[in-house]
């Protein structure tokens, strides 16, 4: 955060000034956890579906900062900030507990701070780069600013810190000595990107795909192209949009954009593409990099065949950067994954390898996903076991697409298949209908009677996915096997 004085944030967010004179001076994080308030920082009373941030204003001053971003006045000082339309272009998406427009307006404020810091560090360089798609948007941000940091300070979210509060938290973490900031850019619906855009602006915007996560909110493939394409709308003349020449919704996103389009993808014209792809015994990748600038060998430390498209789409947007080829190919065969539950491979005492991608799930991330369990499981004498939950928000394709999912772990020959969870049950059933080459696929109603399950029949050498949507927490059976608590 760079330094700005409480009358700076007013000014910005169009609010008012209460028990404070402006002068004071924000030098430290800007936070909505009271929690994680640091000396000099500027606390942002986010309204909650359990707490309302307001009623911890006190506290957070007390424990540091400097002042409080608030929606009503609170016992501290504050910078009050004007209500908003609770449905208006200021509400990126909705708010769970915005029962009064309270919550629209502190996150329309803390956008506008975070606009605000934005504007001032890209007048003095800052390069923004913006990352979306329906799947590997995480993966492929950390790769990009594993890349970038090459070449100066970078900030990037942890995680999947993507969403109207993720992303001015984001920027907010940007300072003087910012080189690089690298966004990744969720949405729910048609305009939350865009929004998400007018925070801070990016110069280079990468689309990796088009999906079906979400499609029950979207309505349909189009639907949520459209959605994806509004990165590529919002870049500047003088920008690059990055697109997955393989994708037929993202490639037609080209005819959306003044920017330059760079492609990439395993197509041959692709301008970035990979070649003489491989996979090791633990499907690890390894490619040659071929580009306009020449070509480089990659060999990738990431899980997954898919992690090539991903590394493709870091390595386009590095270059586009100005990063030299040989240094991105050097950097993506040293860069190591960094977000949790994404691909991590472990191995236990017992010897059975855990692959942990437990922190989401979509259709298309699950059929990689399965394929990198038989890449991995085929190097060894052991099993091959797909523990699956069910993915979210599939609407009225659920049954079809859970079905396909089970269809496909018999046909790629897994040999155990535990669903979890009735509403995944149509993936028990497309096994069994698809005559499963293992043994027959069993449900279980719950994460424990999965964690009892494994850990009666599992035995050295198996390889166990672990895959499911993030609100089911199935995370728990990997911690379970690697033996954390949750």
């Amino acid at each position: 955060m760079i330094p700005l004085t409480l009358a700076e944030v007013a000014e910005a967010t169009g609010g008012r000034l209460h028990n404070a004179t402006g002068d004071e001076v924000v030098t430290g994080t800007v936070e909505f956890d009271s929690r994680e308030v640091t000396p000099g920082g500027l606390f942002v009373a986010m309204p909650g579906e359990r707490v309302d941030g307001h009623d911890f204003a006190a506290r957070a001053v007390a424990d540091g900062a400097v002042a409080v971003l608030a929606a009503r006045e609170v016992d501290a000082p504050a910078v009050l900030v004007p209500p908003v339309a609770v449905d208006g272009p200021s509400r990126v998406y909705a708010l769970a507990g915005d029962r009064d427009g309270s919550g629209a307006a502190v996150l329309a404020g803390f956008a506008a701070v975070a606009r605000e810091v934005a504007r001032r560090l890209t007048a003095k360089g800052m390069l923004t780069v913006g990352v979306t798609g329906s799947a590997g948007k995480t993966s492929t941000k950390d790769l990009i600013a594993a890349l970038l940091s090459a070449r100066g300070a970078t900030v990037a979210p942890p995680g999947s810190f993507n969403n109207e509060i993720g992303h001015p938290w984001t920027v907010l973490r940007a300072d003087e000595d910012t080189k690089h900031l690298v966004l990744e850019l969720s949405a729910r619906g048609v305009g939350h990107i865009a929004g998400l855009c007018a925070i801070a602006p990016p110069t280079i915007g990468a689309v990796l795909n088009v999906g079906t996560s979400h499609i029950e909110e979207f309505g349909s493939q189009e639907t949520i192209a459209l959605a994806k394409g509004e990165l590529v709308e919002g870049l500047p003349e003088d920008g690059v949009a990055v697109l997955n020449a393989d994708d037929p919704y993202v490639s037609a996103m080209a005819s959306r954009t003044k920017a330059r389009v760079l492609t990439f993808g395993r197509a041959e014209h692709a301008d970035v593409r990979a070649a003489d792809v491989e996979l090791d015994a633990q499907a690890r990748a390894s490619f040659t990099l071929v580009t306009e600038a020449g070509e480089a060998r990659v060999a990738l430390t990431l899980h997954g065949a898919h992690m090539v498209a991903n590394a493709l789409a870091a390595a386009a947007v590095a270059l586009a950067a100005g990063m030299p080829l040989a240094d991105v190919a050097a950097g993506l065969s040293t860069a190591r994954a960094v977000s949790a539950r994404r691909m991590a491979v472990e191995t236990t005492g017992d010897g059975v390898t855990v692959i942990n991608d437990s922190y989401n799930a979509s259709p298309e991330a699950t059929r990689e996903a399965l394929r990198t369990l038989v890449t991995i499981s085929g190097a060894g004498q052991g099993r091959a076991w797909a523990v699956l939950g069910p993915l979210a928000e599939m609407g009225a394709d659920h049954d079809r697409i859970h079905e396909e999912i089970g269809r496909l772990a018999a046909d790629l020959a897994v040999d155990r298949l535990v669903v979890v969870g009735a509403a995944a049950q149509p993936m028990q059933q497309g096994a069994s209908r698809a005559g499963s080459r293992g043994e027959e696929p069993v449900l279980v109603p719950d994460v424990d009677a999965a964690v009892d399950l494994l850990r009666a029949e599992l035995r050295a050498g198996d390889v166990v996915l672990v895959k499911a949507a993030n609100a089911q927490r199935l995370w728990r059976v990997a911690d379970a096997l690697l033996g954390s608590r949750a």
